[in-house]
């Protein structure tokens, strides 16, 4: 595998009208344009139609997240309004007990108007479910570039129920417009279920459930995991070599069924969107690791932004004893060897659902492992999200780019699809 690190960020650039970014979904999901990239060759039709493109018997993978109202407002007594936006949990730091958790947890956050928030606590008033209560926010310590918030509030309420009375949905800043009451339906996939993001999935904002019918008609194997996105997803690569850019980590969690899934699938699969090919394609180094150590905890299965590039040869299938260097003759992991270890720890370690997370950055130079198909909305320039994209079409995207642009495709999050087979 190719190491990436020097690849200039100038060269995924490409030129993207203000006009071309759509600012709102269709009116109905699945009738967007559908552009087919198939072996070198662009054509296009409507997203409906999707499952027509898709090899029976295939598993199609899908990112359950669900966007969270991220955004808090408070208003100082100066009457200065402070903008706190949940990142990810610091006390508990597990998703499921934060959302459920009464009376006290802890976040880092974003902090807008952070000169204006000298000292002390700031309050709000709520009524949820005819309770009157106060939330309070203290600013603790400094988290990299996010601020430790400790969030405490006096009645029996859920911090879900917290948000969901005061928080306000994160659309993307490129949308250039305020949250309305149409997103907070329209930004999220008709599959979400598990909250954590603070964006969507946006890939399976075009699946309704009639094309998820025909998905099932045709013989397609549909399987879930879990990647919460987190604000990293809109970090724009400021250093002029992308080895300057650091990845933003984001927590998935993935069933042992569905481990089972892909090694039946023998380790292939469809991927819908980029957060579930991240996922996927850290399973393969998860893998690995256990392989050569399988007392790592689910922490240390942790996927740094270039493990990947690191050689990942496996000394077993080489013969050391001879004139040829080890890193010559080791040959990578097979996947289902890699996805059949992950599993037996799994099982050792008496788990259900794996809980981990990952920092891999997918760029050109980068060999697949698992998703032999993607299906994905149209990125913004100089991004990340395009490197993988790139990485998967082996170069390939400025003719994917080229045709979207000149037949009047809608870009980014609520824009049109494609399919992309290499």
């Amino acid at each position: 595998m190719t190491d990436p690190r020097h690849i200039h960020i100038s060269d995924y650039n490409y030129p993207l009208p203000d006009e071309r970014i759509a600012k709102f979904p269709m009116a109905r999901r699945d009738q967007s344009k559908l552009l087919i990239y198939r072996k070198g060759e662009v054509g296009e039709d409507v997203f409906y139609h999707l499952p027509d493109y898709l090899p029976e018997g295939a598993l199609m993978v899908f990112n359950n997240t669900k966007v969270i109202q991220a955004r808090m407002h408070f208003r100082k007594a100066s009457g200065a309004l402070i903008e706190v936006f949940l990142l990810e949990p610091a006390e508990p730091s597990d998703y499921e007990q934060m959302f459920q958790t009464t009376g006290h947890c802890a976040w880092y956050c974003l902090v807008g108007n952070l000169k204006k928030w000298k000292e002390g606590p700031l309050t709000r008033e709520l009524s949820i479910k005819n309770l009157e209560l106060r939330v309070k926010a203290t600013r603790g310590e400094i988290h990299g570039t996010s601020h430790r918030i400790d969030f405490s509030w006096d009645a029996p309420v859920s911090f879900a129920e917290i948000i969901d009375a005061m928080g306000e949905l994160p659309i993307p800043p490129y949308l250039n417009r305020a949250t309305q009451e149409s997103d907070k339906t329209t930004y999220q996939t008709v599959y979400s279920k598990i909250k954590g993001s603070v964006a969507a999935p946006t890939a399976g904002l075009h699946f309704t459930p009639e094309v998820l019918q025909a998905i099932d008609a045709h013989g397609i194997d549909r399987e879930e995991l879990t990647l919460h996105v987190g604000a990293g997803t809109f970090k724009p690569v400021k250093s002029e070599e992308i080895e300057g850019h650091e990845m933003h980590t984001e927590y998935i969690s993935v069933r042992r069924e569905t481990i089972a899934k892909l090694i039946r699938h023998e380790g292939q699969a469809i991927a819908v969107g980029t957060t579930s090919v991240r996922t996927l394609e850290s399973l393969y180094y998860m893998g690995l690791k256990v392989l050569r150590n399988p007392d790592l905890t689910e922490d240390q299965l942790h996927v740094s932004q270039w493990e990947p590039y690191e050689n990942h040869g496996d000394e077993n299938h080489g013969d050391r004893h001879n004139d040829r260097s080890a890193a010559e003759i080791r040959v990578p992991v097979p996947v289902i060897l890699s996805l059949q270890a992950l599993a037996s720890w799994m099982d050792a370690h008496d788990l259900q659902v794996l809980h981990s997370s990952t920092q891999i950055i997918i760029a050109p130079g980068y060999d697949y492992k698992i998703v032999k198909m993607l299906v994905t909305n149209f990125h913004q320039p100089q991004s990340t999200l395009l490197l993988l994209v790139s990485a998967f079409v082996k170069g390939d995207w400025r003719k994917i780019y080229d045709y979207a642009l000149s037949h009047d495709f809608r870009f980014l999050s609520y824009g049109d699809s494609s399919l992309l087979i290499p």
